[in-house]
């Protein structure tokens, strides 16, 4: 059975951001991205799974080895999401930065 996985719950996750992290710069096996972690090669496993269910990551075969690589247009997606958090939340430190100069200029006077 094919479970549809919430991407959220996916990156929620820190080992996965890990392994997000790892992929990100090359493609690399379940055992190299085993090696970089003091789980068993199983947990692993199965955190790619739930990584590649989700469309994160992207899957190659390359002879009796399977590579693993960032999907960028599933990335694109969650950034193109969070965007406009980003943006409020810029807005609301650049207004405290104001507010927070203009008090330090009427207290240096």
């Amino acid at each position: 059975m094919n479970l549809r996985r919430d991407v959220f719950q996916a990156i929620a996750d820190p080992t996965r951001r890990a392994i997000l992290l790892l992929v990100a710069t090359q493609a690399m096996t379940a055992g190299a991205i085993a090696a970089n972690f003091d789980t068993a090669r199983p947990t692993v496993s199965k955190h790619l799974q739930i990584l590649t269910e989700c469309e994160l990551l992207a899957q190659e075969q390359s002879g009796r080895e399977i590579f693993y690589s960032i999907n960028l247009e599933k990335m694109k997606e969650i950034a193109d999401f969070i965007e406009p958090f980003r943006q409020i939340w810029d807005e609301r430190f650049n207004k405290l930065e104001a507010i927070l100069k203009q008090y330090q200029a009427k207290n240096n006077t």
